[in-house]
């Protein structure tokens, strides 16, 4: 006859067993589609040297579960190149084939925030379904455009865009912090680069946290320093917002930046892409 204390130890391994099944072990790329040269270090980080930079351009691919999932989207219109020329560039699209992955394999964009170099490629992959904070798609759709709102490095044609996946019935809107999106895949707000913007906790062996532009370099994980944020009053928020990451992941060198070349250097790359996690 089975003992309380066993039945209760028994469904308990069963339960964590399920758990685990249904988490899927997620791989995990970084794909570089371009690189915006000489830019100046000081605007991105705030308190950061004075020193020009080469900035990476750059997706991450996500597969899992049945799920083919882009976060961020990058940028194909020309909008704002004339502030940021571009070298070694291709689209997004042409970019995420070096990873084996055609745009109608994508299943999932995960839209980190509104800025041009992050949802500017949505129209690319029209099977995706797209995932975006719900207070940045109000504000960027709605009081960014009235006075007194702030759309800088915001493109119309990807608010544009935008309404039209909506339209379309294709987006989603994640309601607040720490939200699972997937399996293993959450989603926390970043505190705040621009209105709402967000980042992803891949759970795993081992965890990751993609921190787009949240976090712009390790520079900023390694001498706590705020990325370029919404206004002067979310600096400290910002930093404080990165030691989470650095909780969540487990370890700095598993928090991966939005901006930085070095990912390209810290994990095996072959071309465009850099494999973050097999």
């Amino acid at each position: 006859m089975f003992t309380k204390g066993f039945l209760c130890a028994a469904l308990s391994t069963a339960c964590v067993a399920l758990g685990n099944a249904q988490t899927p072990e997620y791989s995990i790329q970084a794909i570089r589609y371009g690189t915006s040269p000489g830019v100046d270090l000081s605007g991105l980080v705030i308190g950061g040297p004075h020193q020009k930079v080469d900035i990476a351009m750059v997706v991450w691919l996500i597969r899992g579960g049945g799920h083919t999932i882009l976060f961020d989207s990058g940028f194909h219109r020309q909008t704002f190149t004339k502030y940021f020329p571009m070298v070694d560039y291709v689209t997004p699209d042409q970019a995420v084939r070096e990873a084996g992955v055609t745009p109608d394999q994508v299943t999932d964009i995960v839209i980190s925030h509104a800025h041009w170099d992050h949802m500017g490629g949505l129209d690319l992959f029209p099977k995706a379904q797209v995932w975006i904070q719900k207070g940045e798609y109000r504000y960027y759709t709605m009081d960014a455009w009235q006075p007194g709102g702030n759309h800088g490095g915001i493109d119309p044609a990807d608010v544009e865009e935008l309404l039209r996946v909506n339209t379309e019935g294709r987006l989603h809107l994640i309601d607040g912090d720490n939200v699972e999106i997937f399996p293993g895949i959450r989603a926390f707000i970043g505190s705040r680069h621009t209105y709402d913007s967000q980042y992803l906790r891949v759970k795993g062996a081992p965890t990751y946290v993609l921190a787009s532009d949240n976090v712009y370099f390790y520079l900023n994980l390694e001498k706590h320093l705020a990325s370029a944020t919404f206004s002067k009053a979310d600096h400290a928020a910002n930093i404080a917002q990165q030691a989470r990451m650095v909780e969540l992941a487990g370890s700095p060198d598993r928090v991966v930046p939005g901006h930085d070349g070095l990912q390209f250097e810290k994990f095996p790359t072959k071309g465009r892409v850099a494999t973050i996690k097999p």
